[in-house]
């Protein structure tokens, strides 16, 4: 049973996604029948800590507190920081006797940067998703979602999706009427239905390689064909094991994931701005029929293309 949150700070911390954690952990809702969270914000060194928004913050406990916590989260932190050493620490220690470990946006960075990423399928800001797939290749970073479950590894996206995963933990931990509860006094819905990615337009990567290039455009404009690896390959002049790793290292992906990726886009669109059958739009982005569409659209998107449509066309 969650009893115990402590969020870690140091310098440059984004105050919205400190006050995210505060909101959901940090407030006596004990006359809801809500049930009263021992919460503090902790710090290397007790003291005061600079704010992305010009300001400082006191912090009156050390790292010692994240030793009693069930919980621990991680704010964002402002690009290019680096967490102190004895901090990530911590939050190794804190993961070693099975606490759970929560980031909000950017602060997936800091639990990178523990090595707590590896082997866990994680999320950021979408702005940063590529960065933290390069910087912690044996993590799995989903870029589409508003936060991943991993068991004790918690990471949600940009900004207000730490009130989703925040959220999230209350259902598991107390139920959805303890949850509703907290989304009411916050005015959020208590639970979103999709994730970032229905609000992300992801365009074809830059890309250096000249050899890769034209591969990337004539795919995009040929969706609805098939495309094999040895067949890109050979339109790149390079050896399907050539053209497969320098695919990776240029795109931070597979070639057949970036083909899905593609295609859910374009399925997106089609959704979006035509009145098209669902088995026609799978055809004409390279799905070949519905049931598959629906599979990889649901996967990418967390909705059904159907329930996508409902929300964003422009078609009626």
């Amino acid at each position: 049973m969650l009893t115990n949150v402590a969020v870690l700070a140091f310098d440059e911390i984004a105050p919205f996604e400190l006050g995210v954690l505060v909101e959901a952990f940090g407030y006596d809702r004990s006359d809801e029948g809500l049930p009263l969270i021992d919460f503090a914000v902790c710090a290397p060194e007790p003291g005061t800590y600079r704010t992305q928004g010009g300001f400082g913050i006191t912090v009156e406990h050390g790292l010692d507190r994240i030793v009693e916590a069930d919980l621990v989260g991680v704010p964002a932190f402002a690009d290019g920081t680096v967490p102190p050493p004895a901090a990530l620490e911590a939050l190794r220690a804190a993961h070693d006797r099975g606490a759970r470990l929560m980031s909000v946006c950017s602060g997936a960075f800091v639990l990178g940067e523990a090595g707590l990423l590896d082997g866990h399928e994680c999320t950021t800001h979408w702005r940063y998703t590529d960065e933290l797939a390069r910087r912690y290749p044996e993590a799995t970073v989903i870029p589409e979602v508003l936060y991943v479950d991993d068991g004790q590894i918690i990471t949600s996206a940009g900004t207000a999706a730490g009130i989703d995963a925040s959220l999230h933990v209350w259902r598991q931990e107390f139920g959805a009427a303890a949850a509703s509860k907290i989304a009411r006094r916050m005015v959020v819905p208590p639970q979103r239905e999709g994730g970032q990615a229905q609000f992300i337009r992801t365009p074809v990567p830059e890309c250096d390689c000249d050899e890769l290039r034209p591969v990337l455009t004539y795919v995009s404009e040929n969706l609805a064909e098939p495309h094999s690896v040895e067949a890109l390959a050979r339109r790149a002049a390079m050896s399907p094991r050539t053209f497969a790793r320098k695919f990776r290292a240029e795109i931070g992906t597979t070639p057949h994931a970036w083909m899905t990726s593609q295609r859910v886009l374009r399925a997106e669109e089609l959704l979006e701005t035509t009145d098209r059958s669902v088995d026609w739009i799978a055809s004409a982005v390279g799905f070949g029929n519905a049931a598959t569409l629906r599979h990889h659209f649901t996967r990418a998107r967390s909705v059904s293309p159907q329930r996508y449509r409902r929300i964003f066309s422009e078609a009626g």
